[in-house]
Order: C-alpha cells, then structure tokens, then sequence
C-alpha cells in the first residue's frame, strides 16, 4: 500500500469504528491517525531506500515494526494521563494499522525486532533512492486488479468522502 491506501483505508475503519462505538470519538484525532497511518513509511523509506539504500536497500526497518507501533502506544498513554491530550494515541493506533495493512506478520524479523536479532533483512537494490519512490508511484496507479492497486482506489474513494463531508460541514455552518 502507498499514501492513499494506507491513509484512506485507516481512516475509514476508524470512522466505522467511531460510529459504532461512539465513547472512542473522544480519542480518535483523525488529523494524529492520518500521520501515524503514513508514520512508518516517513520513518523507514527515506531511511532504508535513499540513506542507507547501499547497505540495506529496505523500506521496512525500524518504523516497520511491533516495537515502534507500542513504544508510541506507550508514549501515548503517558501523554494521555498527564494532559488528556489522545493524539499520540490516534498516532499510535494509525501506525500499528499501517503494519496490519502491510501484514507485516508475514516478515516477523522485521515485525518482532529485535527478537529475531538486530540486523533487518537486506530488500533488493534493483531500485534505490528516487528512483524507488517513482517506480512506487507508477505501480500504484498501474489499473490491474493487484492488492497494491486496490487498496489505493479504495483509499481514494474513503479519502473522497471525507473531503465531501468536511466541505458540507463547512458549508451548513455558513
């Protein structure tokens, strides 16, 4: 997944979940989830693919794992108790669905650092740098019906409605 399926596909479920359990509107920010759902990826693909891109050639490090998502959660909480401020909670909610959305289950060396060791797996040098991100870009938005293509569709459409329903807000209030 990429910017529009990972932050539509977040915010939508937690929109549902808003609406079915309206006590967790309280602690949803959706402005604090959009940034934790693309956390991950501002945290490791600059890291991975244009700073260390010779070394490990990889998108998914340190931002990539369970570590990361509950060190936020916990920072969060904290946040939470002192000034009742739940943002770092949304963000912490929005970066461990970045990880379920990237089933990152199924790279547990990289999900469950540093159990497995220290190091983080090597990814394929084949695109590094810029070239990776352009390449990324492309693909999404290639229209086939592959998982990666599917997810930013619906990610755009999710990310569509809230648009609409913020500028009807805007305009009953006026």
């Amino acid at each position: 997944m990429l910017l529009f399926g990972h932050l539509g596909v977040t915010l939508g479920i937690f929109f549902s979940l808003g609406f079915m359990i309206p006590h967790l509107r309280k602690f949803i920010d959706f402005r604090y989830l959009a940034l934790g759902s693309m956390l991950p990826d501002i945290v490791d693909k600059p890291l991975g693919k244009l700073i260390f891109a010779q070394t490990l050639a990889n998108g998914r490090i340190i931002g990539h794992t369970l570590l990361f998502s509950l060190s936020l959660a916990l920072l969060g909480f904290y946040i939470y108790e002192k000034k009742r401020n739940p943002g770092l909670l949304a963000c912490a909610a929005g970066s461990f669905f970045h990880l379920l959305e990237d089933r990152m289950w199924t790279n547990p060396v990289t999900f469950f650092w540093p159990l497995f060791g220290w190091s983080f797996p090597r990814g394929c040098p084949d695109h590094t740098g810029l070239e990776y991100f352009i390449e990324m870009f492309k693909k999404s938005f290639e229209p086939e019906l592959s998982p990666c293509f599917i997810s930013e569709l619906l990610g755009m459409i999710i990310i569509s409605f809230f648009i609409v329903s913020s500028i009807k807000k805007r305009i009953e209030k006026w």
